[in-house]
């Protein structure tokens, strides 16, 4: 299972997971000794506290899947630096995502021929739950970054 999460980002570490009514519940957490701060770019290696983040990513074996990660936050050395804290970021998602980026491409590129209701009820059997205004806030997102 840990090469599945390194596929993910290699900055994680499988921790455990569970499978509960065709959903699976996977454990991960950063490995990294130091974090960057994304405000002033200095390394910082001092833990502020951590919390769980759950979202979820494409499915394995027919069962949605949901990752549960143990997100740190983190102190900023930098006396110059205007934040004293920052959370750990990471690639493979966005700040505040609920969905991954791969879970996300795989929803924008299933809803391109079909409306966001038909999308919507499909994608909620078999890859993830997702309703049509989240559809369509993706698609209004794409089509203006372009």
């Amino acid at each position: 299972m840990d090469e599945f999460i390194k596929q993910l980002d290699q900055n994680l570490d499988y921790i455990c997971h569970e499978i509960i009514n065709g959903r699976c519940y996977i454990t991960v957490a950063s490995n990294r000794k130091e974090v960057i701060c994304p405000f002033c770019g200095w390394p910082s290696s001092k833990t502020h506290s951590t919390y769980s983040r759950t979202f979820q990513d494409l499915p394995i074996q027919g069962n949605k899947v949901f990752i549960i990660m143990r997100n740190r936050k983190m102190f900023c050395n930098n006396p110059d630096c205007n934040h004293t804290t920052f959370v750990e970021r990471f690639d493979f998602i966005s700040d505040k995502a609920k969905k991954t980026r791969r879970l996300e491409n795989e929803i924008v590129r299933l809803s391109l021929n079909c409306s966001s209701v038909a999308t919507s009820k499909t994608l909620r059997e078999i890859v993830a739950d997702v309703g049509k205004s989240t559809i369509c806030n993706l698609l209004k997102k794409r089509s203006t970054c372009y």
